[in-house]
């Protein structure tokens, strides 16, 4: 009988992150696509959870998720009609309460809709607390699942620039295919530069810096084809930030630090290229969507009008001179997003959040995997300020992985125990023994 761990977990899980990029770039609510995953998640995260070992899970990070979900499913709990007196404007107060009954009202506008982004969050949270119960080594080895999803995406995105100006691929997933397998470029760019700092993890770190050159040209090439202003902005920084950041404790040589920089040079000429200062922000833009989402946050500030129900609820503050053919579906913010929808409840768990993931900043310093994670979700959720990513299934279980790598206590172990140890040369073999310890 072998004493070597089981491995099953570890492509259980990965597994479920490569089918998330496959098919999990739709935008659109109701997506069957979505629910698979989500079913496919709750289901493995189940199998590896009720395992008696594993790595244990911080409890700041478990009590501020308990929270998230219990904010949600307080959305659907039927409350006595007279708490929302003076908390809810009166046009909204028909909409939250039973069929006939007055007495009683729930938080959400629209109780289907809150279900459906609970199931949503049930599903990426169980994903994220079922990575962190796995041994560091696991971890790391999810890592080519997600390479493998970014690059079936980065090929259907080549092939589509490469065919003709209309990119649009109808019928294959529920949702019109418009750049990589998304339906939003601006989250197909997304997806893009999140990797970056791990190619160039995978280049520096691993011994494979020609393949990490190649791997970050093409994601800074593919990202100027797809045209998302935020993206080759945030694409450029995260590159420069990448570089220094992660090359600092890298055996890399100095050329090739250099070779980086003189692309990151001819990539910000590119750059400029694709950014028009009069398209930013035109006046049916952002800028309008923000400041009609901040009027119904002042307006429903105590309770929100119900996860999932945004383009309801928004379509009551819109101006007369701002109601066109198209709709607004997203804030295309999605701080104020979840503000509008959750409250101030919701404004207190982001910021709590917030506070656990800066905080982790000193703990994973050290560590360059950490680090390439801490890079792509703090971009990730500087995007979130112009966008809705977090929204695609694609993106939102990438987003539980690199905050899996973060809060997980096994790299800090690693670095302890290897604190502890001397590396010495064994028949010019590099071993590491405990200190005080003879080989």
């Amino acid at each position: 009988m072998s004493d070597r761990p089981a491995e099953w977990d570890k492509y259980l899980l990965g597994s479920v992150l490569f089918v998330s990029l496959l098919i999990g770039g739709g935008t659109a609510a109701g997506l069957y696509t979505d629910t698979l995953i989500e079913v496919a998640a709750i289901v493995s995260a189940a199998a590896v959870l009720s395992q008696p070992f594993g790595q244990r899970v911080p409890r700041s990070v478990l009590w501020l998720l308990v929270f998230a979900v219990a904010l949600v499913i307080l959305q659907i709990v039927p409350l006595p009609a007279s708490i929302f007196n003076g908390l809810r404007p009166e046009l909204l107060l028909a909409d939250s309460s039973f069929v006939g009954e007055t007495r009683f009202r729930f938080v959400s506008l629209g109780v289907g809709r809150t279900i459906e982004c609970l199931l949503y969050l049930v599903a990426v949270v169980a994903f994220f607390l079922s990575v962190l119960r796995l041994r560091t080594e696991q971890i790391q080895a999810l890592l080519p699942f997600f390479f493998m999803g970014v690059i079936c995406n980065g090929l259907a995105g080549a092939i589509q620039y490469s065919l003709s100006d209309d990119i649009a691929i109808k019928g294959l997933l529920p949702f019109t295919i418009n750049a990589g397998l998304f339906a939003n470029r601006n989250h197909f760019a997304a997806l893009l530069f999140v990797s970056i700092p791990f190619v160039v993890y995978h280049g520096l770190f691993r011994g494979n810096l020609l393949s990490g050159l190649l791997g970050l040209v093409t994601l800074l090439l593919l990202l100027l084809a797809a045209g998302s202003r935020a993206g080759v902005l945030i694409g450029l920084a995260i590159t420069v930030l990448s570089v220094v950041f992660l090359s600092a404790r890298s055996r890399a040589s100095g050329w090739g630090i250099l070779l980086v920089f003189i692309g990151i040079s001819a990539y910000t000429i590119g750059v400029w290229t694709k950014i028009d200062v009069d398209a930013i922000d035109p006046a049916f833009g952002r800028g309008e969507f923000a400041r009609t989402t901040i009027e119904g946050i002042k307006e429903n500030w105590a309770t929100g009008v119900g996860f999932g129900n945004f383009q309801k609820a928004y379509q009551i503050y819109e101006k007369e001179g701002m109601i066109f053919k198209q709709f607004v579906n997203h804030a295309h913010n999605d701080y104020l997003e979840i503000a509008f929808e959750g409250g101030v409840l919701a404004i207190l768990l982001m910021a709590l959040y917030f506070v656990l993931l800066f905080a982790s900043f000193a703990r994973i310093r050290r560590d360059p995997l950490q680090k390439a994670a801490f890079l792509s979700v703090s971009f990730l959720l500087i995007h979130s300020l112009v966008d809705y990513p977090l929204r695609t299934a694609a993106l939102a279980m990438t987003f539980a992985y690199m905050n899996a790598i973060i809060f997980h206590k096994g790299f800090a172990d690693r670095l302890r125990q290897k604190s502890e140890m001397i590396e010495i040369d064994h028949n010019g073999d590099k071993l590491f023994v405990p200190i005080g310890k003879s080989s």
